[in-house]
């Protein structure tokens, strides 16, 4: 796991889950109190975000905040 990082684990699966759900990065951020530029550049593994961020994303996405810095399982980020 050397080239994965923390932030890029939370931008993939960000993407992913928001993807799966069919919300654009404008919905998302509306549901999180947030602009959209911010969750492009979490998307983009360019933010730390904090905890209270971290937890308003997965509510946002109707995901407990564990699955959003879980690594994957097949390694690939």
């Amino acid at each position: 796991m050397p080239s994965t990082t923390p932030k890029k684990i939370l931008a993939a699966n960000v993407r992913r889950i928001r993807n799966s759900t069919g919300l654009s990065q404008e919905a998302l951020a509306d549901r999180a109190g947030m602009h959209r530029t911010y969750i492009s550049s979490v998307e983009r593994a360019e933010r730390n975000v904090s905890l209270e961020t971290l937890f308003a994303i997965a509510v946002a996405l109707g995901v407990d905040p564990t699955e959003l810095i879980a690594a994957p399982d097949d390694g690939e980020v």
